[in-house]
C-alpha cells in the first residue's frame, strides 16, 4: 500500500509565527480571453500574479497549487470579466478558508486595438500594455484598470527658439526690401527656410483608474480613447504621407511640457466617472539623457497617493 505523501503546509507549524499580508505567485503565464467594453473578446498572453493573505500566525504556508489550478480553469473555461474576476477571488479565499480572508490577482498583457490613421483612413494594430487588478479585502471587491498610452510631445521652449532662428534667417534673406510673395514661399519651402526644428520625443502616459462598483465591463478602449483624445498626438500605426504631415501639424498645435500633458489628462479624468485615478506622464527627452516626469492623483480621502 503506497504511503500518503506529506503535506508540510498543513501538518507543520511555522518556524516563526506571524500573519502575512500577501503570499502567492508571480509571473504565471497563461492565455486569457478578455472581454472588454465595445470590443470582441480578445485572447491575450497574460502574466499573472495571484495572492491570498495568511491570518493564522502558526500556519506554515498556503496551497499555491490551488491558486494556479483555479486560474487555469478560468483560462480554459471562461472569459475574464468583472463577474468572473470576483468569482476567481472568492474561490481563492474559499480554498483557503481556514487561513485567508483576502485575495488579490493581477493580469498584465498587451491589449491590441485597430487604430485608424489621421487622414488616409488606413488602419493598423497598436498594442497597449494593460493591467487588470482585482482584490477582495475588508473593503469588499475592488477592480482597477491600468494602461500605458504612447504619444508624441514637442517642447514649447524648443519651438520658440526654432521660430526665433527662422525669423532671424528671414530678416537676413529679405532685408528692408519690397517682399515678393513667390520668393518668400519658395524660400519657406527650401532647406534654408527650415533652419531649425523643435525637438520632440515619444512619450508615455501611464494611467490607473479605480472602476466604479458593480462594473460589468472593462472600459479599456474608452479609457485609451479618452487619453489619446486629450493629448491629440497619439503614436500612429499605418501611416501615409498625408498622415505624417497631419501628425506634424498636430504636434505643432499641441506643444507641451510634461506638466501641460499631466494637467490636460488630469482635467479629463476629473470629468470622467472613475472614482479615483493615478497618472504618470513620461517624456523620454531627445535633448537630455534624462526623462521629464509629472505625477498626479485625484486627491480623495484614502485614495491613490502620488
Amino acid at each position: 500500500m503506497p504511503h500518503q505523501m506529506p503535506d508540510i503546509a498543513n501538518s507543520v507549524n511555522a518556524q516563526t509565527e506571524g500573519n502575512l499580508e500577501w503570499v502567492g505567485m508571480n509571473h504565471i503565464e497563461m492565455p486569457i480571453m478578455v472581454e472588454a467594453q465595445d470590443e470582441a473578446p480578445q485572447l491575450v498572453s497574460a502574466k499573472i500574479a495571484a495572492f491570498v493573505n495568511i491570518t493564522v500566525p502558526q500556519a506554515k504556508g498556503i496551497h499555491m497549487s490551488r491558486l494556479f489550478l483555479r486560474i487555469d480553469q478560468l483560462a480554459n473555461e471562461q472569459t475574464l470579466t468583472p463577474e468572473s474576476f470576483e468569482s476567481l477571488l472568492a474561490d481563492f479565499i474559499k480554498s483557503h478558508d481556514d487561513l485567508s480572508d483576502q485575495a488579490r490577482v493581477e493580469f498584465k498583457f498587451d491589449y491590441h486595438l485597430r487604430r485608424q490613421s489621421l487622414l488616409s483612413q488606413k488602419k493598423g494594430w497598436k498594442a497597449y500594455p494593460t493591467t487588470l487588478i482585482g482584490q477582495v479585502t475588508e473593503n469588499g471587491f475592488e477592480l482597477e484598470l491600468a494602461v500605458e498610452i504612447p504619444y508624441s510631445s514637442t517642447c514649447p521652449c524648443s519651438a520658440a527658439l526654432s521660430r526665433q532662428l527662422i525669423q532671424k534667417a528671414f530678416i537676413e534673406k529679405f532685408p528692408q526690401q519690397q517682399l515678393d510673395q513667390e520668393k518668400i514661399v519658395e524660400w519657406l519651402g527650401s532647406s534654408d527656410g527650415m533652419i531649425a526644428t523643435p525637438h520632440s520625443q515619444r512619450s508615455v502616459a501611464q494611467i490607473k483608474v479605480k472602476l466604479p462598483p458593480q462594473s460589468t465591463q472593462f472600459p479599456i478602449k474608452s479609457l485609451i480613447d479618452l487619453i489619446e483624445g486629450t493629448l491629440q498626438t497619439p503614436v500612429q500605426a499605418a501611416v501615409k504621407r498625408e498622415d505624417e504631415q497631419e501628425f506634424a501639424r498636430l504636434n505643432a498645435a499641441n506643444l507641451m511640457f510634461c506638466e501641460d500633458a499631466a494637467r490636460k489628462v488630469k482635467h479629463s479624468l476629473n470629468l470622467s466617472l472613475y472614482p479615483d485615478y493615478w497618472l504618470r506622464i513620461n517624456h523620454y527627452e531627445s535633448l537630455h539623457a534624462h526623462d521629464a516626469v509629472a505625477i498626479s492623483v485625484k486627491g480623495i480621502s484614502n485614495g491613490y497617493i502620488a
